[in-house]
């Protein structure tokens, strides 16, 4: 498995213009993906906004473990921030639960507000690591498609206000850190689809994955896969090739159909409810 590092240059520029905007926003919603919080939590942004009350969102949780969803919540809620679970796919739904915590969240500005008379909307700048889903997010608020949304890591690039009920959100673009001292989480942010797939090694990444499942989803991996019993990694990619039919001429399996296979049946959640991280590893990791 190859040491994965992704910073495209525009990044650099999109942090100075999200640096440049915190004075213009009374909150900051981070948008993790609750199949990797950990992973998808950028120090640097949290540094950047200073101190801004911040909402994390643990969007994607209808693709994570329940249990370990929780358990993140309360590591989350400590220090004074707020936290809240959501599939901002399932948008009304998401509308609701988000609005619910953002206005608890600057309940004390807005008594402060309605105290001089002053009545505009409270404005949120949208942050996160690349496709965790916040332009999903801010269409969930909006009641409507106003931000551009893809599953390809980096698809916005400006920023941009959007209006919607009681809020003006500032969407920006994702950012990824500087450099991935820890490979752990840089691997899952390689699962879950936030690096760019050209750069990636999948029949490496894949081992590490079923690795992974192995060790923390056995259960899941046999029924996904109709695998018997748990093997090495490689034995069980091979496997998967075979019971699919990737055979190359000759009899060979073809491995990285097989990779890629596996990384989008985690990605679009085929495989089961899965959190690739537990909260217990991460105590105070967020403040």
């Amino acid at each position: 498995m190859k040491f994965i590092q992704w910073f495209p240059g525009h990044m650099t520029k999109a942090m100075r213009m999200m640096q440049d905007s915190v004075p213009l926003v009374d909150g900051v919603m981070f948008v993790l993906d609750a199949r990797a919080p950990a992973a998808t939590f950028n120090k640097k942004l949290k540094a950047l906004v200073q101190n801004k009350p911040v909402l994390y969102i643990l969007n994607k949780a209808d693709l994570a473990d329940g249990a370990k969803t929780d358990a993140f919540l309360l590591e989350l809620n400590k220090g004074g921030a707020l936290a809240v679970k959501c599939a901002a796919a399932n948008a009304s739904s998401a509308a609701k639960q988000i609005s619910a915590k953002a206005l608890e969240l600057l309940q004390e500005k807005r008594a402060r507000d309605a105290a001089k008379g002053l009545s505009r909307p409270l404005r949120f700048m949208v942050a996160g690591i690349p496709n965790t889903g916040k332009s999903t997010v801010i269409n969930a608020l909006a009641g409507g498609k106003r931000a551009v949304t893809g599953d390809k890591a980096g698809v916005t690039r400006g920023k941009q206000w959007i209006r919607c009920a009681g809020f003006e959100l500032l969407d920006t673009p994702g950012t990824m850190p500087p450099s991935f001292e820890n490979q752990t989480l840089a691997q899952h942010l390689a699962y879950i689809g936030s690096i760019n797939d050209d750069i990636l090694d999948f029949y490496g990444l894949s081992l590490e994955l079923l690795r992974e499942l192995a060790e923390n989803y056995p259960a899941l991996l046999k029924e996904r896969y109709a695998i018997e019993e748990i093997a090495s990694p490689a034995e069980m990619l091979g496997g998967i090739c075979k019971r699919r039919g990737f055979v190359l001429r000759g009899g060979e399996y073809d491995l990285e159909r097989g990779a890629r296979a596996l990384i989008d049946d985690f990605r679009k959640g085929r495989i089961g409810k899965i959190t690739l991280e537990r909260a217990a590893d991460y105590v105070g990791f967020f403040g």
